[in-house]
């Protein structure tokens, strides 16, 4: 009796820590967003569908979204192949490489603001090269395409080692002798790569994939900390409503709708990329 529910008490600690620190924010942020006056309504919802920065905040979340995770997740996969070829020295390159994990996201933003500031390093550069006469407002209203490239390359900076941990992990978990008898029988390491590293590599893509969309979604302290409002985004429009306007049911809209597409892109992802038992019989 005891080995039968000796499972589900080891896992108690940790779902009783989901319940406190997430179920609980979770119920509160839904009344919140239903709540309207005494009644539940939708009213937060179109208050948050007719501010001004919402469609803009959307479609910069989805575009951004779309643009960094395949970045990268397609940089730590090569990161992670040039690592697994690597003999002495490769505890010290992912070392060096997994140094951002260390910087919170303001940190990371702080630091790129210091080169694309007009005084910035970039600026000094392109002026030392003879490219600028004088600075450029990177991050300004005016250059819209410079910005948004600018928190792409901070957020690709921030958080592709993350991505690279855990394909780190996944590539180690291959056995070389699948390589090996691949390779005697002929196959190029093209072949290789897609007959065998990426199929049983399918379970960490996907839960990288997972994971930094999910993140991705809720990317703020960069974005701000690059641009202010310049470039609006999910997350920071969720946060000007509850610490500027004072409007925890508008604000509390804004996670739930996060909610739902981070919750729509998990599904995705697992149907998409569902293991199958074949791969490993």
């Amino acid at each position: 009796m005891k080995d039968r529910y000796l499972p589900y008490l080891l896992i108690l600690p940790s779902v009783l820590f989901l319940l406190a620190f997430f179920g609980w924010p979770l119920l509160s942020a839904l009344v919140l967003a239903f709540r309207e006056g005494e009644g539940v309504g939708l009213g937060n919802f179109r208050r948050m569908a007719q501010d001004l920065y919402f469609g803009d905040a959307l479609r910069n979340t989805l575009l951004l979204t779309a643009i960094v995770v395949p970045l990268q997740l397609a940089l730590a996969l090569a990161m992670g192949l040039l690592l697994e070829r690597l003999g002495r020295g490769r505890d010290l390159f992912l070392y060096f490489w997994t140094v951002p994990l260390g910087i919170s996201d303001l940190a990371a933003g702080i630091v790129w603001l210091s080169i694309f500031t007009e005084r910035g390093y970039l600026n000094t550069l392109l002026h030392t090269l003879g490219v600028l006469e004088e600075p450029v407002g990177w991050l300004t209203y005016e250059h819209p395409t410079a910005l948004f490239l600018a928190v792409v390359a901070a957020e690709v900076w921030r958080a592709t080692p993350l991505v690279l941990v855990i394909l780190v992990a996944g590539l180690q978990l291959i056995p070389r002798e699948l390589h090996e008898a691949a390779e005697v029988f002929g196959a190029t390491p093209w072949v290789r790569f897609r007959k065998v590293t990426l199929p049983l590599l399918k379970p960490s893509i996907q839960t990288a994939l997972i994971l930094r969309t999910v993140l991705a979604f809720e990317v703020f302290a960069v974005v701000v900390a690059l641009s202010g409002r310049n470039l609006p985004v999910l997350a920071g429009e969720a946060y000007f409503w509850y610490a500027d306007y004072q409007n925890p049911g508008v604000a509390a809209a804004y996670a739930v709708l996060i909610l739902l597409v981070s919750v729509a892109a998990t599904l995705f992802y697992l149907r998409a990329l569902r293991v199958r038992e074949e791969v490993y019989g």
